[in-house]
């Protein structure tokens, strides 16, 4: 049904959209991801869905008979900072449309289908990635996960009473109990896939590391250059090995984000904060990519006179999707590629907690990702809700 997936994305994408960069900043509980929550809400109770939500604020909506164990769908509606439209959101859009479709085929579920919307997968807010998944699984405490801090100081916990939900809720959800079987759609984020669906296979280790660069504030017009502990000196240095190591390990290495103190035009900084994204094939090779990466930052601190610091904030373990249900659904789907990818996603979280998992992958031209420009051409978006009925009607029948 292309006129149910059209509109949906038509009305869905206008929320939270930058005017000037054409990009989306729905971080964790904030406004326009709030809204977007809301629009999920009115969508799945206008088509008489029965939705649930955990205390983090995971929604599931569920179609089909009322007990059981079933099988879910679904995927994100945050968005990194000034992210794009495909990322998450395309999953919750499809899973919608592909239910309609199921509709108006005549189809009827011998076991639940629910069409799940998780929040903060992205963690641009609180700097945990798939931080609502997480907690639903139990992999993450309550305790730690309201303790965290967006960039103004502000605490999960803070966050939740502000939009009107109880912290004292947030734990291992209820939701869990019901999900037999996850199957999450998303755009793919490389260039790997070259038909317009595809099967993943596995989900590449990573982690996020934060380093911190001491050094030694002064003037930046009276210091002489050989009296300075400069930590950005430290910082650029670890930066520029993290891109040599990562491509000699055929790895990815990414500093994007950074904090300096006292952060003045003509100061020596005293501090630099910078957190590294790190992934890579397998666990051997990330932890490898790490030890060089540190390695060659503690040789230039010395060198520099400044020291640097190294604190994991999170790290996840590869994840190998179970071969049956991957080959079942690459067979359904008319032998769709399998294929790997080195993004993190809810799927892996849940695969993790040992729920059978899957996922489907929408072409992406370009290759872009958490940008603007993140795009996905509507035939093949089209092509993937079809691949998603399909694939819950062979697992719901």
């Amino acid at each position: 049904m292309s006129e149910s997936f059209e509109q949906l994305w038509t009305d869905l994408s206008a929320i939270g959209r930058d005017p000037h960069t054409g990009g989306y900043r729905r971080g964790g509980w904030t406004e326009t991801e709030r809204a977007a929550t809301a629009w999920f809400v009115d969508q799945c109770t206008s088509r008489g869905l029965d939705v649930q939500s955990d205390g983090i604020g995971n929604l599931v909506a569920w179609w089909g008979p009322s007990t059981g164990q079933g099988v879910v769908t679904g995927s994100h509606l945050d968005s990194v900072l000034d992210g794009g439209a495909f990322d998450g959101p395309l999953g919750v859009v499809s899973a919608l449309a592909a239910v309609d479709q199921l509709r108006a085929e005549g189809f009827q579920p011998s076991v639940p289908i629910g069409v799940g919307a998780f929040v903060e997968e992205e963690g641009s807010r609180f700097g945990m990635p798939c931080l609502g998944s997480r907690v639903a699984a139990g992999v993450l405490a309550p305790e730690k996960a309201l303790a965290l801090q967006d960039r103004t100081g502000v605490t999960l916990s803070d966050a939740l009473s502000d939009a009107g939900v109880d912290p004292a809720g947030v734990g291992p959800s209820p939701l869990l109990d019901r999900m037999g079987t996850f199957v999450e759609l998303h755009v793919e984020q490389g260039r790997a896939l070259t038909a317009p669906v595809g099967v993943a296979s596995s989900i590449w280790p990573h982690g996020r590391f934060r380093f911190t660069f001491g050094g030694e504030a002064n003037h930046a017009g009276t210091t002489l250059m050989e009296d300075r502990h400069d930590p950005m000196l430290t910082y650029a240095m670890t930066a520029l090995a993290a891109n040599k190591q990562a491509r000699l390990a055929g790895a990815r290495a990414t500093f994007g984000r950074l904090s300096v103190e006292p952060n003045g035009t003509n100061a020596v900084p005293s501090q630099v904060t910078a957190w590294l994204d790190a992934r890579a094939a397998s666990t051997e090779i990330l932890d490898s990519l790490l030890v060089a990466i540190t390695r060659q930052a503690a040789e230039r601190a010395e060198r520099d006179g400044t020291t640097v610091e190294v604190t994991a904030e999170s790290v996840s373990p590869v994840v190998d999707f179970p071969a049956g249900l991957r080959d079942r659904l690459a067979g359904v789907l008319d032998g769709a590629p399998i294929l790997p990818t080195g993004a993190g996603h809810d799927a892996g979280v849940f695969s993790d907690a040992g729920i059978p998992t899957a996922m489907l992958f929408v072409r992406n031209p370009t290759g872009v990702s958490h940008s603007p420009a993140e795009h996905a051409e509507m035939d093949d978006c089209l092509a993937g809700v079809d691949a998603l009925a399909t694939v819950l009607k062979d697992l719901a029948r």
